[in-house]
């Protein structure tokens, strides 16, 4: 993990961007690595604990989906009708939501949680609940890297659409930012946020075709839930770009794209907005 923050700083060089700015993203990038350093300090397996958090979750999707209620999905390039395919289809599509929530919700806890940073005057607010989303992405980088050499393995191939992950990882960490954002300023003031959010998030995968295949969605709806969910645009190009190796929902990404932007700016908008009244309720 700390490979992957220490590499992103190299882009300095190349990036026509004043100091000040920089400073804010060293900062950004301790707070992140001493997020992650925090988070499994003391443990035997440390780091790889995400990994085997979203392996037993596939293990148990597996299980109910595939061996209990035969969802059997047929992909390019990999076996049909086994097991292993379901799987590695399921973990394709969990691998960005798994992202996504786990940034979020801890999103909403960064600033109440540290009432001695709120209170400091010269520190940038806006980072804090930048710091969660970008820890989780990173977690989940392992388990990315962990599906691709599986993938490499069964089919003999590495897709070249790989290069064009960053192009959905944009509009992924924008939206759990923006929504990040949002409900870290709300929970300030009404603490009850984080228990609703994750109320809503549960219903939220169900109405996302992660666990199911999109098809099982009927046909008078499923346009609707491309155009108006951005993470199952966003699920179903990962599994294009990792699994069948080719993009057939650039139409719902660019629509991702632009919610997920649009949700950004307004979820950064109110935590300006309210980020005066910080120090005063904490």
């Amino acid at each position: 993990m700390r490979v992957v923050i220490r590499k992103a700083s190299h882009l300095r060089r190349f990036l026509p961007i004043n100091e000040s700015w920089w400073a804010k993203f060293d900062l950004l990038r301790i707070l992140v690595r001493r997020d992650l350093d925090a988070r499994y300090k003391g443990s035997v397996i440390g780091n790889l604990w995400p990994l085997l958090n979203q392996l037993s979750q596939l293990l148990i999707y597996i299980y109910v989906f595939s061996i209990v209620l035969k969802v059997k999905p047929a992909l390019k390039g990999l076996p049909i009708n086994e097991n292993l395919t379901f799987g590695l289809w399921l973990f394709a599509g969990l691998l960005p939501w798994i992202a996504f929530t786990s940034g979020l919700t801890q999103s909403a806890n960064s600033v109440v949680g540290q009432p001695n940073l709120v209170k400091k005057v010269v520190f940038p607010l806006t980072l804090l609940p930048l710091v969660p989303v970008l820890s989780a992405f990173i977690e989940s980088s392992f388990g990315l890297m962990a599906l691709i050499v599986v993938i490499a393995i069964i089919s003999h191939t590495l897709h070249p659409t790989l290069a064009l992950l960053p192009l959905v990882w944009l509009p992924q960490l924008l939206l759990a930012a923006g929504l990040g954002y949002l409900a870290a300023g709300l929970t300030v003031f009404l603490r009850d946020i984080p228990q609703t959010l994750g109320v809503l998030l549960n219903i939220w995968m169900y109405l996302t075709p992660i666990i199911y295949p999109a098809s099982a969605i009927p046909l008078e709806l499923r346009g609707w839930v491309f155009w108006l969910n951005p993470m199952a645009a966003i699920a179903e190009v990962y599994r294009d770009l990792v699994l069948v190796g080719e993009v057939k929902h650039w139409g719902e990404w660019g629509v991702s794209a632009i919610i997920a932007s649009v949700v950004f700016c307004a979820g950064l908008w109110c935590y300006r907005r309210l980020r005066p009244a910080f120090a005063d309720v904490l």
